[in-house]
């Protein structure tokens, strides 16, 4: 998944001509659709190349917050979504409520939910146990994809205040009994990107990647750059 930040058109033109084919959703971050110039264009642009895209979660949070749920249906349905995101990182709702939000979606979209809070104080107290129970809930509720949360900084949900990944979190995540297709790793920095290709697999389903880092991401998944060169090439850890 690739976050448009507010890419010019030109440029976003550009981007899916030349890149699309490693890419398969775009994310329009937060709630930058709604001040976007050109924007049905770029979903123009988009469906010609056959790639999905969703609006923010951020946005979704907006329209909940002031009781405008079927206004939010309304216009993803007018941009002809096929995906939506639900989630509650900034809002005080429960995961409960935010999966009968799931639910009452996947009637008309494919839902893409977002587990762990934007708040680093509670994404640090967020114990592995309930971010499991969280994201069974969604994919119990009707989720096609669950979003394991870290802000473009590289900060918050599953990440620590200095950047570092919670790694017995993510160990905890991937014996559970979920289905690992069904995870999406956010990974804005190389150091992410490469970890969760070496522990999870080349197919590995990471978000908010930014234009700039599509092909240095698919050096990664292929074994092409220093962070992965070995890991894919067994015969060369013994040549020494």
């Amino acid at each position: 998944m690739i976050i448009d930040k507010g890419v010019p058109l030109n440029h976003f033109v550009d981007l899916v001509e030349s890149h699309g084919e490693h890419f398969d959703f775009v994310k329009f971050g937060w709630g930058t659709s709604v001040v976007t110039k050109n924007f049905q264009v770029k979903l123009d642009v988009l469906k010609e190349a056959g790639i999905d895209f969703y609006l923010g979660g951020t946005l979704f949070e907006k329209y909940i917050q002031q009781d405008l749920f079927d206004e939010f249906r309304s216009l993803c349905l007018s941009y002809a979504c096929r995906f939506v995101e639900v989630s509650n990182g900034t809002i005080d709702i429960t995961n409960d409520d935010k999966a009968d939000y799931v639910k009452r979606l996947s009637d008309d979209f494919h839902v893409i939910s977002e587990v762990g809070s934007k708040d680093q104080a509670k994404s640090d107290m967020m114990a592995p146990v309930k971010w499991i129970s969280d994201i069974q809930a969604d994919v119990d509720a009707g989720a096609v994809l669950v979003t394991l949360e870290t802000r473009e900084g590289g900060k918050g949900g599953i990440c620590r205040s200095n950047g570092e990944l919670r790694y017995g979190l993510i160990e905890e995540i991937l014996a559970a009994k979920i289905d690992h297709d069904k995870l999406l790793f956010e990974a804005p920095s190389t150091e992410l990107q490469a970890y969760f290709v070496q522990r999870v697999g080349p197919d590995a389903n990471l978000g908010n990647i930014s234009v700039s880092d599509v092909i240095p991401l698919e050096t990664i998944r292929m074994g092409l750059r220093s962070e992965t060169l070995l890991a894919f090439e067994p015969g060369l850890l013994d040549a020494d």
